[in-house]
């Protein structure tokens, strides 16, 4: 079995997540008491959330980096980061260090793929919803097609993940706006939601909404497993 490498903490909410979702699915799959090897790094993220507002992404760098390193040092074989947003920074942390970076958008999209969907929403921070980097792999990697909500709603959707979701809140009007939500994306030609913001999944679920979601905080572990286990080869 590998040793998958977690860089948590943002936030931890998600984190105890990935966690659990992982050591899970590892006794699953081999029984008994068997749980995941695994080295978690949690960073503090509220200078990170700080830095991020300030677009200080260089230093935003520095700190993901310094996580990735004490994660390699630890013995891990290859590394997840446990954020949909940090990954606009993959390609700068992969190059950082000798192990490999599992994607986040790969493990949705090979999801996407297999029930044979052209067409997404997503949902997640302004980041993942405005830039390029998220959206970008899902159509120029994968060639899947990608509608966002209004401004107005991606503002919502951001708020409701900064000021609630990593504060562990989970209210029945946030809860209803994303349901509302969903199902206008489905209105407007989605063949289903990526969930790209790893604590989106508090908040929502499959039963929620007509079309089918993709939580990636689910994803995301489940490929590490496979990975660990030698079920799936590193891309």
């Amino acid at each position: 079995m590998k040793t998958i490498g977690l860089m948590g903490g943002m936030s931890w909410e998600s984190s105890i997540e990935y966690y659990r979702i992982i050591n899970e699915l590892v006794k699953e799959k081999l029984g008994g008491l068997h749980s995941a090897k695994s080295v978690m790094v949690s960073v503090d993220f509220a200078p990170l959330e700080a830095q991020m507002a300030a677009g200080e992404w260089d230093q935003v760098l520095g700190y993901l980096v310094r996580a990735a390193e004490e994660i390699e040092a630890g013995g891990a074989d290859f590394l997840l980061m446990a954020t949909n947003t940090m990954h606009k920074l993959f390609d700068e942390v992969g190059k950082a260090v000798k192990i490999p970076l599992v994607h986040i958008v790969d493990a949705a999209a090979a999801k996407i793929q297999e029930m044979g969907l052209s067409k997404v929403g997503l949902l997640g921070t302004i980041y993942t919803m405005e830039q390029d980097f998220y959206r970008g792999r899902l159509e120029e990697k994968f060639g899947i097609e990608v509608i966002v909500p209004e401004k107005a709603d991606r503002e919502l959707v951001d708020r409701i993940i900064f000021e609630e979701l990593v504060a562990g809140k989970i209210l029945a009007q946030s809860k209803a706006e994303y349901v509302r939500m969903i199902e206008g994306l489905a209105a407007a030609g989605a063949q289903g939601v990526v969930l790209g913001c790893t604590e989106i999944p508090l908040l929502i679920g499959a039963e929620d909404v007509s079309v089918p979601v993709f939580d990636t905080t689910y994803l995301h572990a489940k490929m590490a497993v496979e990975i660990a286990l030698g079920e799936r080869e590193l891309s």
